[in-house]
């Protein structure tokens, strides 16, 4: 069977996003090598059902990108043995998340993630007029993260709960390859957290590229584009 991919698309207002509207030329490419590529739509997002949650302080995403390979297993023109995902911005934390506890990943390709560790949200923080959790969210995820802040104060991994969630935390459960891309002029998501996601993958002993690119921005637009993106197609083949 073919190998595929999962696409989990970047935070884009809800009431805005519609599911052909980004990430055409990225969906476009990966197919074009020959992956079969599963774009999907987070819930509340789209034509998808539910409400959106936000992905820092709920595991729904996460869910939503885990069934989506399983439901690509099912599939009998795809390997099951080689699924990977791709992510980018807020889903640089859905797939590192994934792959740390769903071993059939079996490679991951991050752009411009965000959110590895709950330091790193308090020292970068993510600077996108459009992304406002509390206009985005469902009432009750937003209850959710309020809950956890009067309970154990702002993030801060000198406090044992913050440390606990982080993910560079139980950095020893992945298991398969990650590459990481980041921009040095975005302006949205701090290339820091790429930067620190590194050091601990390298300090954990972990297989993993990191590429810098000179300009490109969060979305790494062309000319960075066409090096990322080729970067990534070798990735898959070799790692799926």
């Amino acid at each position: 069977g073919f190998k595929a991919i999962v696409f989990n698309h970047g935070y884009i207002p809800p009431d805005r996003y519609q599911t052909t509207e980004r990430y055409v030329a990225y969906v476009d490419a990966l197919a074009r090598a020959g992956f079969v590529v599963f774009k999907i739509d987070m819930r509340g997002f789209g034509n998808s059902e539910g409400a959106p949650t936000g992905t820092y302080f709920s595991p729904a995403y996460t869910i939503d990108a885990i069934a989506a390979l399983k439901s690509l297993q099912t599939l009998d023109y795809v390997d099951p043995e080689g699924i990977g995902m791709w992510g980018h911005s807020m889903s640089g934390n859905l797939v590192l998340r994934a792959m740390l506890v769903e071993p059939a990943i079996k490679a991951g390709v991050i752009w411009a993630g965000a959110v590895y560790s709950y330091d790193d949200f308090a020292r970068y923080s993510i600077e996108d007029p459009s992304y406002n959790p509390s206009a985005a969210v469902s009432s009750a995820s937003r209850r959710v993260g309020q809950q956890i802040r009067e309970a154990y104060g702002p993030p801060d991994t000198s406090v044992p709960f913050w440390k606990a969630v982080s993910l560079t935390e139980h950095i020893d459960l992945l298991q398969a390859p990650l590459q990481l891309h980041h921009a040095l002029d975005d302006n949205v998501v701090d290339v820091g957290y790429s930067d620190d996601l590194a050091a601990v993958l390298n300090a954990a002993g972990k297989v993993y590229e990191y590429y810098q690119h000179e300009s490109g921005g969060h979305n790494i637009a062309s000319p960075a584009f066409n090096d990322a993106m080729r970067q990534t197609i070798e990735f898959f083949q070799q790692n799926l």
